[in-house]
């Protein structure tokens, strides 16, 4: 017999339980507590199915750039819709064109001297990985540095630090945009 996942639920606890203890915000919408709640955020409570609580330390860099890749994505792809409504194939082809390793390796680059040490590490952590591959368009240091970011980017995800990241990232988007001759975000 398996041995129940305890890191989920306790023995007396279930999901009913869990969708109990949901904070209602006073707009109607929910969260689940802690300090990334709030009608402006969506901290990984938000999105949280178990409430699992991760000792950050423990957690590879790849895996905080696997969540990270989709954190940067979303903010990537709302920032492109804010812009103005589309067509879906011109959206996806600016998503496309700021979601590349190569853009990702130069926002990282444009903010490094902006991190905190404790970012630093992180970026680092991410950059130093051994990933088994690398994204056909790019060179590897480029895959690297865009590893780099997207760990960070899950890290500070994961922290509830989403304001931080996004201060971090428009500027880093708007040094590279100015740099490169490219229109604005």
């Amino acid at each position: 017999m398996k041995k129940p996942d305890t890191r989920r639920f306790d023995e007396t606890e279930t999901r009913s339980d869990r969708i109990d203890q949901i904070d209602l915000i006073p707009d109607g919408s929910v969260g689940a507590g802690g300090p990334a709640s709030g009608p402006d955020s969506a901290g990984p409570e938000l999105f949280s199915l178990y409430g699992a609580d991760l000792d950050l330390r423990t957690v590879s860099p790849l895996s905080l750039a696997f969540l990270g890749d989709a954190v940067y994505s979303l903010i990537i792809r709302t920032s492109v819709l804010e812009k103005g409504n589309r067509q879906a194939q011109k959206l996806h082809n600016e998503t496309t064109r700021l979601v590349r390793a190569q853009k990702q390796a130069a926002i990282g680059r444009v903010i490094y001297d902006l991190l905190t040490p404790e970012e630093k590490k992180i970026y680092r952590r991410g950059r130093n990985s051994h990933p088994m591959h690398h994204a056909k368009g790019a060179s590897l240091e480029e895959y690297l540095q865009a590893t780099a970011l997207e760990a960070l980017c899950g890290y500070l995800y994961l922290q509830g630090r989403t304001q931080r990241l996004m201060d971090l990232l428009r500027t880093g988007l708007q040094m590279t945009q100015r740099r490169d001759g490219e229109p604005l975000l």
